[in-house]
């Protein structure tokens, strides 16, 4: 087997219209495909040459302890700024490491959501 690339990452919720709310217009992702099936409601953003999905089906189970997408941000501080003023659960940070500057935050069914910076010369 040969793996040429990450197809999507993709986010469990258990109620789509909220989640929506905090991708669409917290997080400002612009959909990109939506699509409802008879058990499954399948939402997509395209972020550069990557795809965030949320999902809602069964055996789907929203976790803050599993796998976490972070989003690279044109201004980490503003970001940040604008999440707080929002009144977005923080997780984890904001931190310095000596290659980037980061946070998680916690969407409305508690998946972690990573908020992102490389500093220059590491990307």
């Amino acid at each position: 087997m040969k793996i040429n690339e990450i197809a999507f990452s993709v986010y469990p919720v258990t109620d789509m219209a909220r989640a929506r709310k905090f991708y669409e217009r917290i997080l400002g992702l612009v959909v990109t495909m939506d699509h409802e099936m008879e058990d499954c409601h399948w939402v997509e953003y395209d972020i550069g040459p990557a795809t965030l999905a949320l999902g809602n089906a069964e055996g789907m189970n929203p976790s803050s302890d599993g796998c976490s997408v972070s989003l690279e941000v044109e201004d980490f501080d503003q970001a940040i700024a604008e999440l707080q003023e929002a009144g977005v659960e923080f997780g984890f940070g904001p931190i310095e490491t000596p290659v980037c500057h980061m946070a998680f935050v916690k969407d409305p069914d508690g998946n972690s959501v990573g908020i992102h910076k490389r500093k220059p010369g590491h990307g």
